[in-house]
Parts: structure tokens; C-alpha cells; sequence
């Protein structure tokens, strides 16, 4: 039986033998694209080939790929670990054609690889071919057919609707029929019963797609209508751990040697036994899929976070300690504790993985432990919606409650629904339902791009000239609208730009397209499927016409010299704190720059000032910048250029080097270290576990903080007289001021003696209880304190209703008792909330103590009586 990872190398060999370069898996975390965020399949990386925006280096090409996915189709991440199949994190195995061979070629491969070389039984397979579409205009994808006609019975070859059997990209773009492979690996008792052609496409989880075949050779256009594609693709993507699933003869994905290694060690860690029980059994396979999506995205330097890709991450990570805390048993963290096994399976084959273990098991389990402790905030905050939803005489907590248990705590509404039936109450889930609506709505509807067609005015590709030039005479090749929040702006490629387009965490350059006719502001540069656009917010009365292209240079000199500065920080962070040190992130404008770096420990003051000091060192000597540019990416590393992890190279890379810093790079840098005039640190935090952030200026940036620093100093002087020593000055001022306080509280708590010992003397009876009630202006706090001191000292028959107003004019209503007095049935929180009324607030409590707050002080004495009327007729 072939391993996982022999079944892996075993595609790659047969593809290379078919002329097929084979290509290291891209990132799983997308950057410089802002349509996606993680690669949720093969082709991501191809999209600028498939579109156009640049040449295929080569016309053939192989891969295994790292994918992910929480959405889509079938709803992913919600099916993950309930049923046998589905992933977020999953390995697509592909082959591509750019413009070289087509169906025929492609067909043929795919099924000599299965049946010859594989030995897959050819009476188990199935095929789907495009049925066709009458409103589109297209026919029956009778090409492939006969192709596969050539393999199949006919009765093994099913017609397949547009919506299993027509690929496409996005809205526009690339897109044509696809053909899938469909697998059935029932016994040969059900498929006697029911013949899998009728299972192929309804969800049977042994009756399933391995391979899809997809045939671009159409471009769908903004109105919806297709044109022919000039260069066909073919685009194949196979479902690895399904692949190894039906080579191993496993009826599930989760019993290959893909996850059984995982699931065992959840098992021991857990004390149970895999297969007993059925909830169990679909944890352990949440926590085994989890475990490598979150592990994979840390390596991609996508760390957990509140937004975005990290949003996602977090929320995967949160799903898999949901699922241990509740049918696990773990309440403590517990999946770093995976981490080792999931290397020694897959190290091999992804060998950051074992360079990152140490950083991938901080980051997990400081993530755990934060989960956790919401998870307790969410349990008190649950509590006492349940006590309060009781107390009105009801069983079902409101959906608005729920959402907010969700969306505000992070806690899950199937861990709200199981603890409320523990308790024989429900949720409205109508209304929790509607509340989440609401959000995606919002959150739609702040998203939303609508794009326009292309206007082509030219054929052709950008060439970037922004290393040599910030102007240079351009000429645009095409542009088109695109509308996002009621707001129309353009999008326009030039054939030659100066323009830097966002990307490597250096923002976009801006400034200006000019003739003798007009000018145009490029409001921002990004990158789109790798071709730079220019954004801007009207469009050209002449778009034909020349324009000279021109770069704001202050801006551009500005961010060259965070970002020289950057690579000079990462050096010198590297020699004072070790080699551990990696980047994790950056971000660099012409504000300032932004480093994150792998460090276990918060940086002292010292260690800050040296990383300070060599960098300001390098600064000063004006370094002269050496540029290696489209160089062999073995020559850059034999130069001991530094690479970042999730970053994906090509085989021709740009190194940077300032002296002893070289790092691949391809951004836009200084002519010489002294440009950058100097850097100050500004900010040093923690971004995750085992990640810092360092913020910095440099250049002139720097200069205003130092001059705004020596006015703060200025006038801190000035404030103590110019003091000689300042620093005493501040010290012995500090000292004075406590002492003062000090002596404030000891004359507060003589008060409050006296006033307690008055309101013992006055003490009245009311229906055999001891009534102290009063209306005073002095601090809330000082009322409580009392309270608590007569009930230390009255222990039965108390009834203390004490009414304040503080400095600002707040009243507020405190009410103590006695615990004989809340065993006879009264409760503070009650006799507080009735009376708030009358004071235009609300409050509650516990049944022996409660408070509230109003607006209205004019209201408080009456408030005070009617809490001594409410309790003297219980």
C-alpha cells in the first residue's frame, strides 16, 4: 500500500515524465491580491498567466499545493470532521497547459495515471462531462466525450448541469467546461443495490469526485456574454487525501495515514479510544483538520488576528478548542501539544514546518489559552442571561442575547444552545439568525467592488521602470470603472510605469499622468493578479494619448528610506538578539515603518537602544546600495540572500545589499544608507505569541519627534520652575501628592465612622426589620463601604436603603440586607429596580446587595422610601 507521501512524489514523477516543470507549492496565505486571501486552489498562483498579465515561463507545469478553504460549494468549514471528506486545509495535485496541449492530452493523462499507474479498478470510475447551456449558446462538451469514450462505457459518462460542470474564475474572466472523476468505493453488495452512476454528484460520501478537469477557453465579459479565450488553459486540480483515501481502501479521508497519526495522539492526549463514540469521533476529526490549517497559515507568516485572513485563522483555531472543550474534555490548551506529530508526518515534504515548530507552538497555545478564558467570560455572562431570562418567568434567551454572547465574547451559539438545553431552555434562533444576516449584509455591502469590462486600447504588457525612473512617457494600454461604496474610480495600466504597485509590504506609489492637455492624479498603485494598476478618480478626456508618467518623489524617497531602513532593522535585530530572529511582517509608507519578527520575550530599554545604535551606525557610514537584479534564485542564495517564509519566488529573484545586509527584495530603496538621516524607534509590542512589533521613523519624521520631544521637556521644566533637577522634582511632587491623598482617605474614613455610628443611633423599626435609610451628597463608593460594615455588625433584620449624589450630580440608590431577611423572600435586586424609577435609572445586584444609578437626583428620596415601602409589606 503507497504511503501518502509516496502517492505525492508519484504524480510529480509522472507529470515531470509528460515534459511538466514541476513548482514548489505557493504560500497557502495569499499577499498582493486583494480579490483573495488564502489559495483555495491549484490554478490561484496561475491567474496572472491565465489572465494575460505576464508570459508562461513554462507552457507545461505540475505541482502539489497547499489549499484552503472555509466557504463555497459546500459550505466547507461546517462539514469539516462531520463528514468523511471534507478539509479546510487540503493538498491539490495539478497539472496546467498554457496554450500547449488540450483535452485530448489532458483526458488521456489523467486516466492512464489512475488506472495504469495507480491500478485504480477502471469499473469504479465515472466521468462528468458540460451537458451544455441553450441561454448561454453552448453546446454539449461532445469533444470530451469522445474522448473519454475511448476509456469509459457510455453509461459511465453522465452529463453534468453548468453548475458541477462549468468552471469559472469569478464573475468575469477565464472560465469553460470541466470534466470530473468521480470514484465508488461502496462494496460490491451496494453497488449490486443502486449503481454509482446515480450517486455521482448527491453527497454519498463513498461515491466521489477525485479529479476535476477544467478546459478554459472562454473570457466571461462584465455584461455576462463569453468570448473566445486566444490561448486555451487546461487547469486539473486532485483532491490529495481523497486520492489516498481510494488507494489505500479507506472508506474516509480521516483513516489514511494523512490524519491517523493526528487523531491517534488526540485520542491518547484525550483518554479515549477513536471509533467509540460517534460525537467524540467527530471532534478528534475537527482538531486533526484544524491542527494543520492553523499550523500551515503560521509558517505563511499569517498569524491568528481580528481581521481579515487572521480573522479566519482565529476563527478555525477556535472552532477546533470548541469542539475539545466540550466532547474532549480539555479545558486547558491542548493542541500545541500536536504540533511534533503533524512535523514528523509532513516535515518532510514542507520543511518550514520544522524550522517554524518552536514559533507555530507559542502562537497555538497562547491562542488557546485566550479562547479559553473567553470561553470562561462567555459561561458568567450565559449565567446570568439564563438567571435573568428565569427570573422574567421565561425558558428562551432572546437571539439578540445569543448574537452578542457570539459576536462580542467569541462565544459559539452550538456551545450556547448545549448548555441551554442542560438547563431545559432554548434560544430564538429565528432571531439569532437575523442578526447574523444583518452583519454579513454590513459587511457586504462595505465590501462590494463592481467591476466594469476592460476598454483595450493597446495589447501588450506593463513594463516596470520604477528602479531607474519616477517619470517616464507612458501610454495606456486599457482601464475600466470600478465602483465600491457609491464611489466610481478607474483602473488604468500603462505600458511603461515608474509607478511602485503595492506589494511586499511597501504601500503604492502616487502623483500624477500628465500632458500639455491634462493632468490626473494616481490616487494609489496595487497589484491585481500581478498586474500593477493605477487608481484614480477621474479618467482621461483622451485616453489614447500620450501621457507623461510621474512619480511623488517626496513620498517615494520617504518610503525608500523606511524601507532601506527596514532591512538594516532586521540585521541588527538579528545580531543583538540571535538568529532566531525572523520576519514576520512589515509594513512600510512614507509615515513610518512597522517590522514584525519572531522573538519569544518582550525587548528591554537596552536591548532596544543597541538595535538603535548599529542601525544609526550604518546610517552614518552611507552604505552604497548593491542591486542584484533578475538574478538565479541559487545565485542569490549562494550570495546568503535572506528569504521570508510565505513568500513565493520565481526562479530569477532581485537582491539588496547594504554591506553584510542582503535580502531578497522588490522594492524601492535608497541610493546609499545616509539617505535614510537616522531611525528612532518609537514602539515595541507584541503582536502573538512569539512575535514582535517594532515601529519606527526615520529621516525628517525622526527630526519632528525629537523636536516635538524637547518642547515636552521644555515646558515639563517650566511647569516645575526650570527645576535643575527635574527628575527630583518630579519625584518629590509625586511623594507629596500621595501623602496628601493619603491623608484625604483617612479624613473619608473618619466620615464614614461617624456617619455609621450616627445612622446606628438613629436606627428604626418597621415591621420588626431595622431600618437605616438616608439621602446625602457624598461618593457612591463611600455608601458601599458602610453597607458592608453595618452588615458586618447588624446581622439579622438589616435594611439598609442608602441615597447619594456624587460631585457631578449622579444619584445613586444602594439597598443591603440581612441574610434572615433574604431567606423571609425579599431580594435587594428587586427593591432596587422598582424604585430606580423614580431616580430615571435602572441597576440590580445580588439578592442580599444591589445598587442603581439615574439621572434624576430630584427623585432620590422618594426612591429611598418606596424601597422602605416595598420591603416592609413582603
Amino acid at each position: 500500500m503507497l504511503t501518502a507521501n509516496e502517492i505525492r512524489h508519484s504524480f510529480k514523477s509522472f507529470f515531470e515524465q509528460k515534459g511538466h516543470h514541476i513548482v514548489p507549492s505557493a504560500p497557502m496565505v495569499v499577499k498582493d491580491d486583494p480579490t483573495l486571501m488564502f489559495t483555495n486552489a491549484g490554478m490561484n498562483q496561475f491567474k496572472d498567466i491565465i489572465l494575460g498579465n505576464v508570459p508562461a515561463q513554462y507552457k507545461r507545469v505540475a505541482d502539489s499545493q497547499k489549499c484552503l478553504r472555509v466557504s463555497g460549494k459546500h459550505n466547507d468549514l461546517e462539514e469539516v470532521g462531520h463528514d468523511t471528506y471534507h478539509h479546510t486545509m487540503f493538498e491539490m495535485l495539478g497539472n496546467w497547459s498554457f496554450g500547449d496541449y488540450f483535452k485530448k492530452e489532458a483526458i488521456a493523462w489523467a486516466w492512464e495515471y489512475l488506472v495504469e499507474v495507480l491500478k485504480l479498478n477502471p469499473d469504479n470510475l465515472y466521468a462528468t462531462v458540460f451537458e451544455g447551456s441553450p441561454e448561454e449558446g453552448l453546446n454539449r462538451d461532445n469533444e470530451a466525450a469522445s474522448y473519454w469514450e475511448q476509456y469509459l462505457p457510455q453509461s459511465h459518462i453522465i452529463n453534468g448541469n453548468k453548475h458541477d460542470n462549468f468552471w469559472e474564475m469569478g464573475d468575469t474572466g477565464p472560465c469553460g467546461p470541466c470534466s470530473e472523476i468521480h470514484i465508488d468505493l461502496r462494496s460490491d453488495a451496494e453497488k449490486a443495490q443502486v449503481s454509482g452512476r446515480d450517486l455521482v454528484n448527491h453527497d454519498h460520501p463513498q461515491v466521489i469526485e477525485i479529479w476535476n478537469l477544467v478546459f478554459m477557453q472562454y473570457n466571461r465579459k462584465a455584461d455576462g456574454s463569453l468570448e473566445g479565450l486566444p490561448a486555451k488553459v487546461i487547469d486539473t486540480g486532485m483532491g490529495f487525501e481523497r486520492l489516498c483515501m481510494a488507494l489505500q481502501g479507506k472508506t474516509s479521508n480521516y483513516d489514511t495515514d494523512v490524519f491517523q497519526p493526528i487523531i491517534k495522539e488526540v485520542a491518547r492526549i484525550a483518554g479515549m479510544v477513536y471509533g467509540n463514540d460517534k460525537q467524540c469521533d467527530i471532534a478528534m476529526r475537527v482538531v486533526a483538520d484544524h491542527i494543520r490549517t492553523i499550523a500551515f497559515s503560521i509558517t505563511d507568516g499569517q498569524l491568528p488576528g481580528n481581521a481579515k485572513a487572521g480573522y479566519v485563522i482565529r476563527r478555525i483555531l477556535r472552532r477546533a478548542v470548541r469542539y475539545g472543550y466540550t466532547f474532549l474534555g480539555q479545558k486547558q490548551a491542548f493542541m500545541y501539544k500536536l504540533i511534533p506529530v503533524l512535523v514528523s508526518d509532513m516535515g518532510e515534504a514542507y520543511p518550514e514546518l520544522v524550522s517554524q515548530q518552536e514559533l507555530i507552538v507559542k502562537v497555538i497555545k497562547e491562542e488557546e489559552d485566550s479562547f479559553l478564558r473567553t470561553l470562561e467570560t462567555g459561561m458568567r455572562l450565559l449565567d446570568k442571561t439564563i438567571a435573568e431570562t428565569r427570573a422574567a418567568g421565561q425558558h428562551q434567551i432572546s437571539g439578540k442575547d445569543a448574537f452578542t454572547l457570539y459576536d462580542t465574547f467569541g462565544f459559539p451559539l452550538d456551545l450556547t444552545e448545549l448548555i441551554l438545553r442542560e438547563q431545559q431552555m432554548t434560544v430564538d434562533l429565528p432571531a439569532f439568525d437575523a442578526e447574523m444576516q444583518q452583519q454579513k449584509q454590513r459587511a457586504r455591502n462595505a465590501a462590494a467592488v463592481e467591476t466594469g469590462d476592460w476598454i483595450v486600447l493597446h495589447e501588450g504588457t506593463t513594463e516596470f521602470v520604477g528602479y531607474d525612473y519616477t517619470e517616464y512617457e507612458s501610454r495606456i494600454l486599457r482601464y475600466r470603472p470600478i465602483t465600491q461604496k457609491n464611489r466610481t474610480l478607474y483602473q488604468i495600466v500603462l505600458d511603461y510605469t515608474p509607478f511602485y504597485a503595492e506589494s511586499g509590504g511597501q504601500v503604492g506609489d502616487t502623483g500624477v499622468l500628465v500632458n500639455e492637455e491634462e493632468t490626473i492624479e494616481i490616487a494609489d498603485t496595487r497589484k491585481e493578479n500581478n498586474l500593477p494598476v493605477h487608481i484614480t478618480y477621474t479618467l482621461p478626456k483622451h485616453p489614447e494619448a500620450p501621457f507623461m508618467a510621474c512619480v511623488d518623489t517626496d513620498k517615494r524617497a520617504a518610503c525608500a528610506a523606511n524601507h532601506s531602513a527596514t532591512h538594516l532593522l532586521d540585521g541588527a535585530l538579528r545580531e543583538v538578539l540571535g538568529t532566531h530572529v525572523e520576519q514576520k511582517g512589515s509594513l512600510v509608507s512614507s509615515e513610518l515603518l512597522r517590522f514584525d519578527f519572531s522573538h519569544f520575550q518582550k525587548m528591554t530599554d537596552e536591548e532596544i537602544r543597541r538595535v538603535e545604535h548599529l542601525v544609526n551606525a550604518k546610517i552614518r557610514a552611507d552604505i552604497p546600495l548593491t542591486e542584484y537584479r533578475n538574478i538565479p534564485i541559487e545565485e542569490a542564495r549562494e550570495l546568503g540572500a535572506i528569504a521570508l517564509f510565505g513568500e513565493k519566488y520565481g526562479d530569477r529573484v532581485r537582491v539588496i545589499q547594504f554591506g553584510d545586509s542582503i535580502e531578497f527584495c522588490g522594492g524601492i530603496h535608497v541610493a546609499a544608507t545616509g539617505h535614510i538621516g537616522m531611525i528612532k524607534i518609537v514602539s515595541e509590542s507584541s503582536v502573538a505569541a512569539g512575535v514582535r512589533r517594532i515601529e519606527a521613523y526615520t529621516g525628517a519624521r525622526a527630526e519632528e519627534m525629537f523636536d516635538l520631544m524637547q518642547d515636552t521637556l521644555r515646558d515639563l521644566r517650566a511647569l516645575f520652575n526650570n527645576a535643575p533637577d527635574l527628575l527630583g522634582a518630579i519625584h518629590r511632587y509625586i511623594d507629596e501628592n500621595a501623602g496628601l491623598k493619603k491623608q484625604l482617605e483617612e479624613m473619608a474614613r473618619e466620615k464614614e465612622l461617624q456617619l455609621k455610628e450616627k445612622l446606628i443611633r438613629e436606627i428604626r423599626e418597621v415591621n420588626g426589620m431595622k431600618v437605616i435609610c438616608f439621602c446625602l451628597p457624598m461618593p457612591a463608593e463611600s455608601v458601599k463601604n458602610i453597607a458592608f460594615q453595618l452588615r458586618g455588625e447588624i446581622t439579622e433584620n438589616l435594611c439598609f436603603v442608602g441615597g447619594c449624589v456624587d460631585e457631578h450630580g449622579k444619584p445613586t440608590l444602594t439597598v443591603m440586607l440581612s441574610d434572615n431577611l433574604v431567606a423571609s423572600g425579599l431580594k435587594a435586586g428587586q427593591l432596587v429596580k422598582e424604585a430606580a424609577r423614580l431616580i430615571q435609572g435602572g441597576g440590580g445586584g445580588q439578592p442580599h446587595f444591589a445598587t442603581a444609578g439615574g439621572k434624576n437626583p430630584d427623585g432620590l428620596r422618594a426612591a429611598v422610601d418606596k424601597v422602605v415601602e416595598l420591603a416592609s409589606h413582603v
